[in-house]
């Protein structure tokens, strides 16, 4: 893993063009800020070619969308496509809402996803899975997560993420497992989105392998949120907040290369 990405991502200072979920668009441009990117969010269907223009990625989240909104996504992910900037998409409770269930495969013939970040139950919806899912929470199924995500990458030909208590990256073939990160992640409802941002920052200076960004946003995120949960005893999900932006503006390569836990499986 290319830990020296991290200083790459603070020298080139990436614009990552999102459409956020109004719920967490303030925890994406604070952590898109901290960790050394610039944020930029899009609510406006006719500035998109010109938000495209000064991007270097785009992430498109599905938390909250109307349908005027689908119209929005579909054309800030085909005219990615067309400037060649990475996409990343989170298809936020793709597993539990028919409508989104319906419309995100949909968005994803009409335009092509680099990454796509989600929880358990979200991968395995779209990777065509069993899985019982509550809400935006992952739910419980059977199921091997590791296949399961490796199956979904190859049928959208992208790199998955897979968020838990073990993270999971996988291009289809190959796998890596990261162990870094803290319960108090799953409490903060942004962590899942700030990630998908923080993902979509590192494909801007990655894009020639996305699979190497994805595992570096996934170790960045997780070992924030270790370092911000053992900052002080008894922390609680408000002071975690505030403490998570904090490491991830002070994380270094050199924590990553004291405390990163990771293992990569063989292709």
């Amino acid at each position: 893993m290319d830990f020296q990405l991290l200083d790459n991502l603070r020298q080139a200072n990436p614009v990552v063009l999102n459409i956020s979920n109004f719920v967490t668009v303030q925890d994406v441009a604070n952590g898109l800020s901290a960790l050394g990117a610039s944020p930029i969010m899009s609510e406006e269907i006719a500035e998109t070619e010109d938000m495209i223009q000064i991007s270097q990625a785009v992430q498109l989240n599905f938390g909250a969308f109307t349908k005027e909104q689908v119209a929005h996504i579909q054309k800030m992910g085909q005219l990615a496509n067309q400037y060649h900037l990475p996409v990343v998409i989170d298809p936020v409770a793709v597993s539990s809402v028919a409508y989104r269930h319906r419309i995100i495969p949909q968005l994803l013939q009409e335009f092509h996803a680099d990454i796509i970040r989600g929880n358990t139950g979200e991968i395995a919806a779209l990777g065509g899975f069993e899985w019982q899912a509550k809400g935006i929470d992952s739910g419980e199924g059977q199921g091997n997560r590791v296949a399961i995500a490796q199956k979904t990458a190859q049928k959208y030909h992208c790199v998955v993420i897979m968020s838990g208590a073990i993270d999971i990256i996988t291009d289809g073939k190959a796998v890596t497992k990261v162990h870094n990160g803290n319960s108090l992640l799953q409490v903060h409802v942004g962590s899942g989105d700030m990630l998908s941002s923080i993902s979509a920052a590192f494909a801007a200076i990655s894009s020639q392998n996305l699979y190497e960004a994805a595992q570096m946003a996934t170790l960045v995120m997780g070992l924030s949120g270790e370092l911000a949960a053992n900052a002080q005893p008894n922390i609680g999900p408000g002071t975690f907040t505030a403490c998570l932006l904090d490491k991830l503006a002070q994380i270094q390569v050199s924590d990553l290369t004291q405390s990163a836990k990771f293992e990569i499986e063989a292709v």
